[in-house]
């Protein structure tokens, strides 16, 4: 943070007009703002992408956006009203989201695939897309793509600057606040969608639905529901009916919305709010009653789980054809008085369709890395179904690799998890996968002080971070007491780590995790270029496991972050 801020102070002027002396070419709040909605604002001098990275993350600890999540929190509904209100003060209105003929998605876990293989079936049919998600994984850029590509570092400088110009111009009339980091977010991919001019705007749910900014949307052309579980408890309450009432709230006076099969409850709680709304609710047939009509599917993404996402997909995607490409013909109407929905007849996917589902890519989920004699499975899990869905993914992909190895083979989980989630729960779950070894880390990618701004999170501490991973370290332990699993003493002399004598397998940051679990044997981890943190004697020798298998297993799991951080020194290309 530091080094980002000074950054910024070296830039002189440009901080100056950031910090409020106003100094932006644009004009003052009402009729003059309202022109750059349709009409690019010009490029402000000497600002590049990583300013705009580190001023974009200033929007995490914002006193003011802070005080406000507070306030909003107690009464949700000050949330869309705030929203629209920042839209408004950057130049939109929501009369031109409209426009944007967007598909909204929300769900508990699949809602980013979901969007995947949605916007991929599109963009297949020649339509240039739109795609908003979150969170990122590497580059906050991705969370903004066009035609399936994040935005470049050019394009997201230029429009960064004109949305957040135009909040900080006015920010004193209105109590100095600034919009919040996701909020930000999402007012700029709105503008970016309407600049760019895209034929459609796939936009992907942040938490719940109801009070989520995204729903400051009024006109979608299709939404869609993927699976629902326990998440985020203190945001949408403690119960999958309250859950699914929050996420019910994207629906809207007679758009057309579909759903996956959902646990009984949380069915009747979605029904009842389509039918609050008088929205015709689909429930999504299984994905092999579309082969009947064109035979097998095969799908980009890997994992059973990825079979009902892509259901959904096919529903969104074919109605929002026909509304584009048929006019005339009305979209699937079900009886919006009934409280039970209407099942969605499954039809012949075309040859794009089938192509489309075929070719999506989502990284890091259920994504396999083959290193030489070391292979990552990494996949983002962070709630109790989605760990038992990882868990199936990953059982069964191991034991492929397995059969084609030339020797022994040594299993590594490498495991973080964040915020309120139960991670002793989830560590159970990994427990049937006889790991080697287990792994912990915080979401810090490497050590060394660095302006890595893309992945910075200023609202939690590295100690917080570093006593969560030691209380994973114990649960595990506990799980495995009979046994199975043997712990190894702390294992990196480091500052941000303090010596502790107990059994753990804990490292201060992502890369000192992954070079320990390589041994050297990742060229793309052995680049010299990423240094290396000393390493105990102690822990060196009971590495000779790892050193002496014909390969080496990893599993990445447990926060979309982590594996975000781990693709960051596994692919390197992400981070161009």
């Amino acid at each position: 943070m530091v080094l980002c801020m000074l950054r910024m102070w070296q830039r002189g002027s440009v901080s100056a007009a950031r910090l409020g002396t106003h100094h932006w070419p644009f004009g003052s709040a009402g009729l003059s703002l309202r022109r750059y909605s349709t009409e690019a604002a010009p490029q402000i001098p000497g600002m590049e992408y990583q300013d705009a990275i580190c001023t974009l993350n200033t929007l995490q600890t914002n006193a003011s956006s802070l005080e406000q999540v507070r306030r909003e929190r107690s009464n949700p509904q000050l949330q869309l009203q705030a929203m629209r209100g920042f839209l408004e003060r950057s130049g939109l209105t929501v009369e031109e989201l409209d426009h944007l003929n967007i598909i909204h998605v929300t769900g508990t876990k699949g809602k980013g695939s979901t969007c995947a293989f949605t916007e991929h079936i599109l963009r297949r049919h020649g339509f240039r897309t739109g795609f908003y998600s979150s969170p990122h994984l590497v580059q906050v850029r991705e969370r903004i793509r066009i035609n399936g590509q994040p935005i470049g570092k050019e394009l997201f400088t230029k429009y960064f600057w004109q949305v957040y110009g135009r909040l900080d111009e006015t920010k004193d009339a209105h109590g100095g606040t600034m919009p919040a980091y996701f909020r930000f977010l999402t007012i700029l991919a709105f503008h970016v969608f309407l600049q760019e001019k895209v034929d459609l705007a796939v936009i992907e749910v942040g938490i719940g639905g109801a009070y989520d900014c995204t729903n400051i949307i009024r006109r979608p052309w299709v939404c869609g529901i993927s699976s629902l579980g326990i998440d985020h408890t203190q945001i949408l309450g403690d119960t999958i009916e309250k859950i699914a009432w929050q996420k019910g709230g994207i629906f809207k006076l007679g758009v057309p919305a579909f759903t996956v099969k959902q646990p009984e409850d949380a069915m009747v709680t979605l029904s009842s709010r389509a039918s609050e709304m008088r929205c015709p609710l689909w429930v999504c047939p299984e994905l092999e009653e579309y082969q009947a009509h064109c035979g097998p599917l095969h799908l980009g993404l890997a994992g059973r789980h990825q079979r009902s996402n892509a259901s959904l997909a096919l529903q969104l995607s074919h109605t929002w054809l026909q509304r584009r490409c048929l006019p005339d013909r009305s979209p699937p109407s079900g009886s919006v008085e009934s409280a039970a929905p209407r099942q969605a007849p499954p039809f012949k996917p075309s040859p794009i369709m089938i192509k489309g589902l075929a070719d999506t890519e989502w990284p890091g989920r259920n994504q396999t890395l083959k290193h030489g004699a070391v292979t990552y499975f990494l996949d983002g899990a962070h709630t109790m179904r989605s760990m038992q869905a990882c868990v199936h993914w990953f059982r069964e992909a191991a034991v492929q690799h397995e059969r084609n190895a030339s020797g022994p083979v040594v299993r590594v989980l490498l495991f973080n998890a964040t915020g309120e989630r139960d991670s002793a729960a989830m560590l159970k779950l990994l427990v049937p996968c006889h790991f080697d070894f287990a792994v912990f880390c915080p979401n810090i990618t490497e050590a060394i002080a660095s302006c890595n701004a893309d992945q910075q999170n200023f609202n939690v501490s590295v100690e917080h971070m570093l006593t969560r991973c030691l209380d994973n370290e114990r649960s595990w332990h506990l799980h495995n007491s009979s046994g199975h699993t043997k712990g190894a003493p702390l294992l990196i002399e480091s500052s941000l780590a303090p010596e502790k004598k107990a059994d753990a397998l804990v490292f201060p940051c992502i890369l000192s995790a992954l070079q320990w679990i390589t041994q050297g044997r990742d060229s793309v981890l052995a680049d010299p270029a990423h240094g290396e943190l000393p390493v105990k004697p102690s822990v060196a020798a009971r590495a000779a496991p790892l050193c002496a298998a014909a390969e080496v297993h990893v599993l990445i799991t447990g926060s979309l972050h982590l594996v975000g951080g781990a693709l960051k020194h596994l692919d390197p290309a992400s981070s161009k």
